[in-house]
């Protein structure tokens, strides 16, 4: 038995399971292998259908219904339904409905949802939803992108979620990735695991690390270059002689904290790290009220760990228009495991150890004072 004759009884089969299906069953009905070995021919790329089944690959002009392949369809005008491919879907205009593919879909735009477990790549407008393992890629989308790695799209109205990226030109709505948001103007928010970078923000940036924008009143990370904000570096101690050199940088509002120094007191753990997030209140010219959330360690770099985490309020006058000093209370949490750690301050509120008891746990109230040069 010939291959020839497989193949010739295989189209026998197809056109009369097609013939057959088409005398229960109003519209047309397309059922075949690969093209042209199919119910429609070569007439199949002129066709529009309302079912379509093909084992390997099928082709139309037009789909108005459901369409299974094994491997992909190729629709060369519009699609209204759902396409479902063990590989992918191509869809030359645009596909209203759904799309399911294994690896991939390509289509023009569409009001819908598209479904890969790689990309979903459109060349124009969506409104709806994308979802691909690795990537999505859109003109403008009006609704949500989803993907495992990447989103990219010119406009976009609702919100991106990337495992790694999101680009953008215009959003209105929503970034988050857990590695970079990039847009040009965002009403809405960016938030992202280490940077968000935009030009202007009327909302909020949430960064793991660094936030980068030439407006944004509402920055969240350790660090933010914001060109119409605020940046100053200063020198300030508290009352355990840990004296720092800090950088602050952030909005007209929020600001975040970043500082590197030393402690007076200890004789081993004495390199401090500082990190943390801040928040301007009352201003005037010459006044306003700092209030700060800070993380700081006190390192050895041998055995041993100091941490402190510190809620301060900070009154601060402008000495000139470059030059702020400011001073005010602190609520500290203290966890540590070493002697020094322990001895720093004299007076807890409340301390306590864990079950284990090794480790020494306290709150105390302090202070802290320095001087800054804004600019």
């Amino acid at each position: 038995m010939n291959i020839k004759f497989l193949i010739a009884a295989s189209a026998l089969l197809i056109t009369c399971m097609g013939a057959n299906a088409q005398n229960q069953m109003p519209g047309k009905i397309h059922v075949g292998i690969v093209y042209p070995l199919s119910t429609n021919g070569t007439h199949a790329p002129l066709d529009t259908n309302n079912l379509s089944f093909n084992l390997l690959g099928g082709v139309s002009a037009a789909e108005r219904g459901l369409a299974f392949a094994g491997l992909s369809n190729v629709v060369l005008h519009d699609s209204q339904g759902f396409l479902f491919a063990g590989f992918s879907n191509h869809v030359l205009k645009n596909a209203n409905g759904g799309q399911f593919a294994g690896f991939l879909n390509t289509y023009g735009g569409g009001d819908g949802f598209s479904f890969a477990g790689f990309s979903n790549i459109s060349s124009g407008n969506v409104k709806g939803a994308q979802f691909a393992g690795f990537a999505n890629v859109a003109k403008n989308m009006n609704g949500a992108q989803f993907a495992g790695f990447g989103n990219v799209a010119k406009n976009i109205t609702a919100s991106q979620f990337a495992g790694f990226i999101n680009v953008a030109k215009e959003v209105n709505g929503s970034q988050l990735a857990g590695f970079i948001n990039t847009a040009k103007d965002v009403k809405g928010s960016q938030i992202a695991g280490f940077i968000n970078i935009a030009k202007k923000v009327k909302g909020a940036q949430i960064a793991g690390f660094i936030n980068i924008a030439d407006s944004s009143d509402f920055p969240i990370g350790i660090v933010n270059i914001i060109k119409n904000g605020e940046k100053s570096i200063g020198v300030s101690t508290n009352e355990n002689l840990t004296t720092m050199l800090t950088f602050r940088s952030g909005g007209k509002v929020l600001y975040g904290i970043l500082g590197v120094g030393y402690n007076f007191k200890n004789d081993h753990e004495v390199y401090a790290l500082e990190a943390g997030l801040g928040a301007h209140f009352f201003q005037t010219k010459n006044f306003r009220l700092n209030t700060e959330l800070t993380a700081t360690t006190l390192e050895s770099f041998k055995d041993g760990e100091y941490f402190n985490t510190s809620l301060r309020v900070l009154p601060a006058l402008k000495i000139t228009k470059f030059l702020e000093i400011y001073a005010g209370p602190s609520l500290n949490y203290v966890n540590t495991n070493t002697v020094e750690g322990k001895a720093l301050n004299k007076h807890y509120i409340s301390k306590w150890q864990n079950r284990w008891g090794k480790d020494f746990q306290g709150l105390y109230a302090g202070y802290t004072g320095g001087i800054q040069v804004i600019f």
